[in-house]
């Protein structure tokens, strides 16, 4: 008989013990939602609409939390949209306060991908999708076709081709390139221009546009 043994219905090693979900309490308020947008910011770079989602996820969350233990539909629906309308309130809030800048945001984030390789229409449609507005996105790109060739250079050396091949590309190989260009949003032009170009230019042309 063993002695001084587990009980049964005692945690075995090697298991761990289950944590039981915290309640989901009230829905969030306007303190708790600006404490959220704060800390998301201290973290994130975001637009006002971007905020604005993840607080409102936030506030999801808490619906879906709130109903799955038992509160009323109806009760968790009202202050669910309530709380949705506040996180609003807060996103506008932090742009008044000057925590958040969607140009300045754009204009950040649209030099960054250029120099990562991105297209002006890669750029815009990724611009859109943080919830930058079309006129503030357009302000904020790179124009021109020298910015455009520089960040097709950027393309291409991210992907070994044209100027940047480890070996002589054959026509197969050449058309592959054209493809990826093409995907990312580049016209022909500029993909003929990039993968034509020699080496020691393409270099140079990467370096001005950093310095830029």
């Amino acid at each position: 008989m063993r002695q001084g043994g587990m009980g049964a219905e005692e945690i075995q090693p090697g298991r761990r013990e289950r944590r039981q979900p915290r309640p989901a309490g009230n829905a969030p308020t306007a303190a708790r939602l600006r404490e959220a947008a704060l800390a998301h910011l201290a973290r994130f770079a975001a637009t006002e609409a971007a905020l604005r989602r993840v607080l409102e996820r936030r506030v999801d969350r808490w619906a879906r939390a709130a109903e799955a233990e038992g509160q009323p539909h109806e009760t968790t629906a009202a202050a669910a949209a309530a709380a949705r309308a506040a996180a609003a309130e807060v996103a506008r809030a932090m742009v008044a306060a000057g925590a958040v800048d969607d140009a300045a945001f754009a204009e950040s984030r649209a030099r960054r991908l250029a120099r990562a390789g991105r297209s002006r229409r890669a750029i815009a449609a990724h611009l859109s999708m943080k919830g930058v507005a079309a006129e503030t996105a357009a302000a904020a790109i790179p124009e021109g076709e020298d910015a455009e060739l520089a960040a097709a250079l950027a393309h291409c050396r991210r992907r070994r081709m044209g100027p940047f091949a480890r070996a002589a590309e054959d026509a197969d190989a050449r058309r592959k390139a054209l493809g990826s260009l093409a995907r990312g949003g580049f016209s022909q032009s500029v993909a003929r221009r990039a993968l034509a170009m020699e080496p020691t230019e393409a270099e140079d042309r990467l370096l001005a546009a950093r310095r830029a």
